[in-house]
C-alpha cells in the first residue's frame, strides 16, 4: 500500500539504461531521486531526464527521478523506502528528520552563504510597499510545508508584532490564505488576481527559474524576510554509510566545472555539507511557535 502512494502522484517515471561500462559505486539496485514540485511541470520534466543521465552515469545504475505532489509525499517514501535522496526545504527537512526517516547529506550555498530572503510579491501596479500593507487582503503561500514561501513570512509576522496566534488568517483575515502546490503556483493567484500577494523564495522573482520574463516583468518586490535557511539534498537514513557516500561524491561532480548549469537549473547554486543543527536551528525555532512540521 505504501508503495502504491507515490504511483498516483509521478508526473513521469524517468528511468536511465544501466551502463555496462561504469563502476557501480553504490549497492542499491536503482536510485529513487524525488524533487519537490516547485517549477513548470515541463521544464522539470526536461530537467529530471538530464539529472537520470548525468547520476546514472556516474554511479553506474539506474536513476529515477520523480516528482511527487507534495513534498509529504517524498517524506513518506524515505520512511517506507521508495525514495532514497529528496531535494526539501529545511521546513520539510525538520518534518524529515522527526519521524527519522531522511537526514541531510548536502546542502546549497549562495554567495558563501547557505541562506537566502523569501520575498513578498505583488503586481507592479498595486500599491502595497510593506508587508504592512497586506494586512486584511487575500495573500497566497507557497504550501504548508514551505520553508520561504510560508514559514518564515508568519515567523516575520510574529517578530514585528503583527501576529499574536500561530494562523496567519489573524492578520490577512478569514478565508484570506490559499496555499499552493508551489511557488509557481501562489505566483499565479497573483497573476490572475486571485491573491493580492504571494510569498516565495528571493529567486523566482530575482533568477530566470520559475517563472517567464513576461511574469516577472508583471511583479514587484513588496517586502523581504529572512534569513531562510538554504534548500536541502536529504537522504534516507536507512541507506548504508557506503552507499551514503557514494551519493554524496556523485552529487558533488555537479560543483565542477561544465555541470553547473544542470546543478543551478536543478538545486539553484553550489551544493555543500552543513552542520545539520546549525543549519536548521532557525527554522525550529519558527515551528515553535506555528507548532510542528507537518
Amino acid at each position: 500500500m505504501k508503495n502504491r502512494l507515490l504511483l498516483p502522484l509521478l508526473l513521469v517515471a524517468i528511468c536511465a539504461p544501466f551502463s555496462h561500462s561504469a563502476r557501480a559505486d553504490v549497492s542499491l539496485p536503482k536510485v529513487v531521486i524525488a524533487l519537490k514540485p516547485d517549477k513548470n511541470p515541463e521544464q522539470m520534466l526536461e530537467e529530471r531526464k538530464t539529472l537520470s543521465d548525468f547520476l546514472s552515469k556516474k554511479l553506474g545504475k539506474p536513476v529515477e527521478v520523480i516528482v511527487p505532489l507534495s513534498s509529504s509525499v517524498i517524506i513518506e517514501g524515505f520512511a517506507n523506502g521508495t525514495v532514497d535522496l529528496g531535494y526539501l526545504g529545511a521546513t520539510d527537512m525538520v518534518a524529515a528528520q522527526k519521524r527519522k526517516a531522511a537526514e541531510i547529506l548536502l546542502a546549497g550555498e549562495l554567495d558563501g552563504k547557505n541562506s537566502y530572503q523569501s520575498y513578498w510579491l505583488s503586481l507592479k501596479e498595486k500599491p502595497y510597499n510593506k508587508v504592512e500593507d497586506l494586512k486584511g487582503k487575500p495573500v497566497a503561500f507557497a504550501s504548508t510545508t514551505s520553508t520561504s514561501g510560508y514559514l518564515i513570512p508568519v515567523w516575520d509576522l510574529k517578530q514585528k508584532g503583527l501576529l499574536t496566534k500561530p494562523n496567519a488568517e489573524e492578520y490577512f483575515g478569514a478565508g484570506n490564505l490559499f496555499f499552493g502546490t508551489g511557488y509557481v503556483s501562489a505566483v499565479e493567484r497573483v497573476l490572475n488576481g486571485q491573491a493580492e500577494a504571494a510569498a516565495v523564495s528571493y529567486y523566482v522573482l530575482d533568477k530566470d527559474k520559475h517563472l517567464t520574463v513576461e511574469q516577472r516583468a508583471k511583479l514587484k518586490k513588496v517586502a523581504e524576510q529572512g534569513p531562510v535557511p538554504t534548500h536541502i539534498i536529504a537522504i534516507r537514513s536507512s541507506i548504508p554509510e557506503a552507499d551514503r557516500a557514494a551519493l554524496k561524491s556523485a552529487i558533488l561532480t555537479m560543483n565542477e566545472k561544465g555541470n553547473e548549469e544542470l546543478r543551478d537549473k536543478l538545486f539553484t547554486s553550489k551544493l555543500v555539507e552543513v552542520d545539520a543543527d546549525k543549519h536548521l536551528r532557525a527554522i525550529r525555532e519558527a515551528l515553535e511557535f506555528l507548532g510542528d512540521a507537518q
